[in-house]
Order: C-alpha cells, then sequence, then structure tokens
C-alpha cells in the first residue's frame, strides 16, 4: 500500500540540503567519466516481498549472461532513506526504483540522469505515467509498472441490499444513491481511505488537483477541489462512508475484508491481501464512479532511475531497456502481481487477469502524484485535514493548503 513515513520525509529533505549546501548534484552529469567493457551494475529496490526479489534477480541475471555485464539486485530496507545516504555520500547505485513522489525531489536537485529518450518508443508508455516521471520537460525515467484505485463492492454484501450489478454505481448521484440501500440494509457502505491518496480521486473527478499539470503553479483553492471535499465530506456526515479507524481497521482493505463495509477504494494490491487474509471474501472490481467532469482516478508508480554520477549509465539505461519489454513486464506481472507500464502489453495482461481490467483502464484518466519538489510537509498537513473533514471547513482547508504549496513553489 502506498504510504509515507516521517523518516521518508527526513531523507528526502536531507538530500535537498546536501544538494543546496555543495554536495555535487549540480554538476554536469556528462562530465562523468565512464567506464568502458563489461561494468559491474549496481540496483538497489524497494521490494514489495521474496517474489518480486526473486523475479528482478532472476531478469537481472539474464541481462547480465547476455550482455557479459554483471548485476547485483539489492532489496532495500527503507528505500528512500538509503537513496539519500548513497546521494549525500556521493555513491549512488547505478539503477534504482524511483517513486513518483519523489520524482521531483531527486531530479530538482541533479541527482537523476534524465535517460528517458534513450528507452526504445517511449510514447508506449502510458500518458499519465509519462507525465508523472516528467520535470521540466525532460522524461527522467521508464516508468516500471503502475496501479490504479478502483471500486471493489462486495456481492454478498451487495445482494443483502437488494442490489444487483445493475446497480453498481458510475456517478456520484448514483453512489449516493446505493449508499443509502445499503444503510438501511444495516451495513457500512463504503470504507474509504482518510488521506489524499484515495479522497484525491474525487477532487480529479470534480476536474481539480493540488498543482497544475507542469506542478509549476498551486491550484488547491479551486471551485472544483472544494465540490469534491464537500461531496466527500456529505458522504462521512451521513455514514455513507467511514474511515478505517472508525471501523476498527488498519487499512480501508482490512475493513472491507473483515465484512465491515460494502464497498471500498483501492489499488489492485487488495487482491493479494483479500486472497491472503480474507480468502472467503467474494468481490468484484470496477471503475469509479464518475464525477461532474468524468472519469478519474489516482495512479501510484514507480520508474527505473539512473545515477546522474553513475560510471556505468550506457550500461544501466540498456539494463532498463531489457526491464521494460512488454514481454519482461508480463513476466513481472506473473510473477508478483504488477500492472505493466507499456499500453502495448494491456491487451495481453486484460486477457490472462480480466478481473483487472477497471485498474488497467484508468491509467487513462489516472492523476499521478504532486509532481513538485519539497511538497512533504504539505501533504503530510492535507493529510491531518482530511482526516478531520467530516467536522471540518473545506474552503479553509484548501486555502491553507493553497498557501503551503505557493510557499513550497517559491510563490
Amino acid at each position: 500500500m502506498p504510504h509515507r513515513t516521517v523518516l521518508a520525509a527526513f531523507a528526502a529533505g536531507a538530500l535537498l540540503a546536501s544538494a543546496a549546501c555543495g554536495s555535487g548534484f549540480d554538476d554536469d552529469s556528462a562530465d562523468t567519466p565512464q567506464r568502458s567493457g563489461p561494468v559491474s551494475l549496481q540496483i538497489l529496490i524497494g521490494s514489495s516481498g521474496q517474489a518480486e526479489t526473486t523475479a528482478v534477480q532472476e531478469a537481472a541475471a539474464k541481462w547480465a549472461s547476455s550482455s557479459g555485464n554483471t548485476a547485483t539486485v539489492t532489496p532495500a530496507q527503507d528505500l528512500t532513506q538509503q537513496l539519500g545516504q548513497a546521494f549525500a555520500g556521493d555513491s549512488p547505485p547505478d539503477v534504482f526504483y524511483v517513486d513518483a513522489v519523489r520524482l521531483a525531489d531527486y531530479a530538482s536537485v541533479g541527482a537523476l540522469e534524465p535517460y528517458g529518450d534513450k528507452i526504445s518508443n517511449p510514447d508506449d508508455f502510458y500518458e499519465s505515467l509519462r507525465t508523472a516521471f516528467t520535470y521540466d520537460g525532460k522524461l527522467y525515467c521508464a516508468p516500471k509498472d503502475f496501479s490504479t484505485l478502483a471500486l471493489v463492492v462486495n456481492t454478498d454484501l451487495w445482494s443483502k441490499a437488494g442490489l444487483t450489478e445493475a446497480d453498481v454505481p458510475t456517478t456520484w448521484d448514483q453512489l449516493t444513491s446505493v449508499s443509502q440501500k445499503i444503510k438501511s440494509s444495516g451495513t457500512v457502505p463504503l470504507a474509504l481511505g482518510d488521506t489524499r491518496d484515495r479522497i484525491g480521486a474525487f477532487m480529479v473527478q470534480a476536474g481539480g488537483w493540488i498543482t497544475s499539470a507542469d506542478g509549476k503553479t498551486a491550484t488547491a483553492d479551486s471551485p472544483e477541489n472544494l465540490q469534491a471535499l464537500q461531496y466527500v465530506q456529505g458522504l462521512l456526515k451521513n455514514k455513507y462512508a467511514q474511515y478505517p479507524k472508525a471501523l476498527d481497521a488498519g487499512w480501508a482493505g482490512e475493513a472491507f475484508g473483515k465484512g465491515k463495509a460494502a464497498m471500498t477504494i483501492e489499488g489492485n494490491w487488495i487482491k493479494g491481501a483479500l486472497r491472503a487474509d480474507f480468502p472467503n471474501v467474494k468481490y468484484t472490481v470496477h471503475p469509479l464512479p464518475a464525477g461532474p467532469k468524468g472519469q478519474g482516478t489516482l495512479s501510484f508508480t514507480t520508474c527505473w532511475g539512473v545515477a546522474a554520477k553513475s560510471k556505468n549509465k550506457d550500461a544501466a539505461v540498456n539494463f532498463v531497456e531489457a526491464m521494460t519489454t512488454a514481454e519482461q513486464q508480463m513476466t513481472f506481472a506473473k510473477a508478483f502481481g504488477v500492472m505493466p507500464s507499456r499500453q502495448s502489453a494491456g491487451a495481453q495482461f486484460t486477457q490472462q487477469y480480466p478481473d483487472d481490467k477497471a485498474f488497467i483502464d484508468g491509467a487513462g484518466y489516472a492523476q499521478g502524484p504532486v509532481n513538485a519538489p519539497k511538497m512533504d510537509s504539505v501533504l503530510a498537513d492535507f493529510d491531518t485535514g482530511l482526516q478531520g473533514l467530516a467536522n471540518g471547513d473545506p474552503k479553509a482547508l484548501l486555502g491553507r493548503v493553497q498557501k503551503n504549496t505557493e510557499s513550497a513553489l517559491g510563490r
């Protein structure tokens, strides 16, 4: 599950501070001497578990065998912390995972090599994913895979409320009406995560977001965002939606798995969680209900970053090329449940995993994370405000986010 920690924010802040103090990130990366002949790549990944670690190690070994190089894949204990330390110590790995929420922090201080235009057919990556890894007009890195949010429905609780498949909501109005029926049946309608990583989808559906598309202008205090938060506030006040804490759960997927809500809004990671912890729950997956401005969801994605200071950049880019072919991405999908970032793999993925269609279709209308540096504390404060949304003032909250964002962006 996408999450953020104080430690991650500290490490990113340390990276920015060390860059500002002259750690050398601003040097022209083209001046970094490159090794010739066979090289030894160091690859640092933020693994979801042993299945992912094994799959990446096997793919790296295959690449090394065919290229004549060597490749060492290391799963990080805390990726953001370890990268921050490696950058500050001027000893980064050659290749590493970069979460989209970190792209602007790393790119803004010159820590990343902007190699995106060197990868074959970069336009084959979903546009929303390319946007997530573009900074100052440059595609910095190739998207590794992604997930989106969708509406997950407990079919037994759905039937208990007298609803059929035809009643699955496709608009906000329909979401409200089915929630009324579900609540009348004695069940909580919707388990909803209490941060922007879930509630933000409503903002996108209303036509809003926290920043402009280029990440340079604050757009939080808008009529569209206000409409979205007022709608979510109504769901909360009417008990049509409840946060996980109110349902004695650590996250919305747990509340859903325990049968405490008929619906939830989560990413495709919920599949593995339900299979492992709640194997008897029957459910279906659907696109999120459209808002006043149409369909909208959020995407969560990671790219293959290449260090600007790497002495093996040519080999590193060649490695990423091998990791992002449609064939290799489908191998990863089978191994540890991710969705391929290349559109050319979409049809094959949907054929093999038809239940995930709503998730992968969401790439066409998904909003990526805020693509601007120095936003950690701003977004954490926004999450705190959202956690009190039921009895809060949405207009005042958005005004505070606007002011804080403008300050972070230097406006």
